[in-house]
């Protein structure tokens, strides 16, 4: 059988791509000289291994246009230096003329070489639709309220506010009612604010943006305010749509309470798209939540805004179990009694019980590796855990309690009053 004729530079070459593979500059002078070499597919080869690492790099993309040019073949035989090479001697097709160059099928080129190298950029094919502002997409959320443990005052009021009038359109033309409004979520970190405000897209069978300071805010004049334009003209493209604004507090914070002329034009923007003054707001509802309501602009809860408040406390008993099978579930357990978790967890956020889950999780994990034979999560080991987290609301709820008893009291937080009466705050 004929084998390459032995080239000293070339293997010496091999021999240093090999102990550094991540080399560019060595890679293509490898393939260089094999090109020169008339050895084809192993120029090829390392071409593409080259544009792997760098695809912008100038010097492998001629690289691999030369050996393309060169002959035609078959890339798939070839392999780069850290593999052992073809004994077979490559195919070598008759070179093109200047004149030819100019036809050169650049689609071929891509299919011959599309498995070694990735395309450098690559479009969103999953857009549903194709007319809606590229600056914001909406998404399926795929919740319901039968995911939600308890909360059941909460998903009352969203039933009223926006679900019925959506799924009785005759009782909704008899009274009146407009499919357009907001409303502000607000409570203790970790209380599933953010997961019922998915619950309801999903109970609409509507199309959930969420939206994030981080998603808006922009060092440069004018553009935070084009970026929450963006975010209203997305939702109504795509009505009915829930828009989520997440942590409220800073994208809407008191103007009195800035000296900022950026920050204030941001505010400004935001109770315009709410009113739909730059375009009707029919089916866009608006959801959103914060731990700080009380640092929130007073005119985003006037009435065809975020005219709607509502308190979302801690999870109550049942929603408290809900919350420990949810993250339990697919765990190795015996002997787990939720009932009696739920009972050590008053005042626990859904978050503070996840971690709890997490910890005891660890624990078992960790008594297996250490005894070589893993065993099932225990009670021992979530009451243990539970001895060592503290549940994160404790804070929130002592600078409640201050606002409420020291603050303005225009009846918006009538629901946390009673609550912290209740247990005794």
């Amino acid at each position: 059988m004929d084998h390459e004729p032995t080239d000293p530079v070339i293997d010496a070459l091999r021999r240093a791509v090999a102990s550094a593979p991540h080399d560019v500059a060595l890679r293509v002078h490898l393939g260089r000289l094999l090109l020169d070499a008339g050895r084809t597919a192993e120029a090829t080869a390392e071409a593409a291994a080259a544009l792997a690492a760098e695809p912008t790099d100038t010097a492998a993309g001629t690289l691999m246009l030369d050996t393309l040019r060169s002959g035609s073949a078959p890339v798939s035989s070839a392999t780069p230096s850290s593999a052992t090479p073809s004994s077979a001697p490559p195919s070598i097709a008759p070179a093109e003329t200047a004149d030819d160059r100019t036809s050169f099928d650049w689609h071929a080129a891509e299919q011959e070489v599309e498995h070694l190298v990735g395309p450098a950029f690559v479009d969103d094919l999953d857009d549903d639709d194709p007319d809606l502002p590229s600056a914001f997409s909406v998404e399926d959320p795929g919740t319901r309220f039968a995911d939600v443990g308890g909360m059941e005052h909460v998903k009352q009021r969203l039933n009223a506010a926006f679900l019925a009038p959506l799924a009785n359109p005759e009782l909704r033309a008899l009274y009146g009612k407009s499919l357009r409004g907001g409303l502000l979520l607000y409570g203790p970190p970790g209380c599933g604010k953010t997961f019922i405000a998915r619950a309801v897209a999903g109970e609409l069978g509507a199309r959930f943006l969420s939206v994030a300071i981080t998603d808006v805010l922009d060092p440069y004049i004018g553009a935070s305010e084009r970026n929450i334009q963006a975010v209203f003209e997305a939702a109504r493209a795509a009505a009915p749509c829930v828009v989520f604004f997440d942590e409220v507090d800073a994208l809407g914070q008191r103007r009195s309470q800035t000296r900022s002329s950026h920050v204030r034009g941001m505010v400004n923007q935001l109770l315009t798209e709410l009113d739909g003054i730059s375009g009707g707001n029919e089916g866009v509802f608006v959801l959103a939540a914060t731990n700080q309501p009380w640092d929130v602009e007073p005119a985003m809860r006037r009435p065809g805004r975020l005219d709607r408040t509502v308190l979302v406390l801690p999870p109550d008993a049942p929603a408290r179990e809900a919350v420990f099978r949810t993250h339990l579930r697919d765990r190795p357990l015996e002997g787990v009694d939720v009932g009696v978790l739920a009972k050590r967890t008053e005042g626990f956020s859904g978050a503070d019980i996840a971690y709890v889950c997490e910890v005891a999780a660890e624990r078992a994990l960790m008594d297996s590796v250490a005894s070589g034979t893993a065993r099932l999560i225990g009670m021992p080991d979530l009451l243990d855990a539970l001895a060592e987290v503290r549940p994160s609301t404790r804070s929130w709820l002592e600078t409640a309690r201050n606002v409420v008893l020291f603050g303005e009291d225009d009846g918006t937080y009538a629901d946390l009053r009673a609550y912290l009466k209740k247990s005794k705050r």
